[in-house]
């Protein structure tokens, strides 16, 4: 590497992740890493670019002006890096992923095994949780997100279809329970459900009416967790009704071992996105991963 661009993407990274810590994070380096590159860039140009105190660091006057150029070189080199990459007919290199425990084991893990095979120098590394990571901060090149995203300039999202909500109980339930005849029917005192909930916060149900507005319905219930695969034996074994992605209970609505409870007037489902960190170019190999789930997931989610 040329001396003069020694230093300079970990100096972007850190102003950009705001401490020497998070840019290390980013760069999948040490934080003494970090501070050593610095520390050289501005002993070579013999000019402070930040202002350390044991509490925060911010940028000098020269810092701020070395900073927007150096901005703006990284971004042409990017762009010079992403014209080569895009000749390449194969994938290489290393993506990390993070996704929802449960529909990540069950659907996008086999997905992405199955493009794994494909590109033989492609290198996945996948998280299996339910925790809402920081992407910049943990290093994570892609995310699987349900639900509604933040409103921030910082990600880019894809749609990846939507994971569509059923209302289902087992035969044995309906039979003894009676069966709900509308929304209204899940909080009154003859049904119970078995709910998810996560660091005790349960949950609410939520539907669409006949005029399309969104309604929610929180259900007494004597069972909760966070596994919806655990839910879905709950339900067959008769402890309650239960919503749940239409996906995984497909099987079981098929079988008879669940039934549906009502028809809803207009399907509920959460949005499902591919996110990304905003800006820099896109690698071909991240490019591949995103362009193969938002082929193939869809499918997979569209039974309701």
């Amino acid at each position: 590497m040329s001396q003069r661009l020694q230093g300079i993407e970990e100096f972007v990274a850190a102003v950009e992740a705001g401490s020497f810590a998070r840019a290390a994070e980013r760069l999948h380096v040490t934080r003494s890493a970090v501070a050593k590159s610095i520390a050289r860039l501005e002993a070579r140009l013999d000019t402070r670019l930040f202002l350390r105190t044991t509490r925060s660091q911010s940028l000098t006057a020269e810092g701020h002006g070395y900073y927007e150029r150096c901005r703006r070189a990284l971004a042409e080199l990017d762009a010079a890096e992403a014209l080569a990459d895009a000749a390449r007919s194969t994938a290489a290199g290393l993506v990390r992923l993070s996704m929802p425990a449960m529909l990540g084991r069950l659907k996008v893990g086999p997905l992405l095994l199955a493009l794994a095979r494909r590109h033989p120098q492609l290198v996945l590394e996948l998280s299996f949780n339910d925790r809402r990571v920081d992407l910049a901060e943990d290093g994570i090149d892609l995310a699987i997100r349900s639900g509604e995203l933040p409103d921030t300039a910082e990600l880019v999202a894809r749609p990846l279809g939507a994971q569509w909500m059923v209302l289902c109980a087992a035969p044995a339930y309906l039979a003894e329970r009676g069966r709900p005849s509308g929304i209204a029917d899940l909080t009154g005192p003859l049904h119970e459900a078995v709910v998810y909930a996560r660091d005790g916060q349960v949950s609410s149900w939520r539907f669409h009416d006949a005029e399309g507005r969104l309604v929610e319905a929180t259900p007494p219930s004597r069972l909760r967790c966070d596994s919806a695969e655990v839910l879905l034996e709950a339900a067959i074994g008769g402890m309650g009704l239960a919503r749940l992605p239409a996906w995984l209970a497909a099987d079981a609505l098929a079988a008879g071992t669940l039934e549906r409870v009502f028809e809803e007037p207009r399907p509920f489902g959460f949005e499902l996105h591919v996110i990304r960190p905003a800006g820099r170019y896109l690698p071909h190999k991240t490019r591949v991963v995103i362009d193969w789930l938002a082929e193939h997931l869809p499918p997979l989610l569209a039974a309701r």
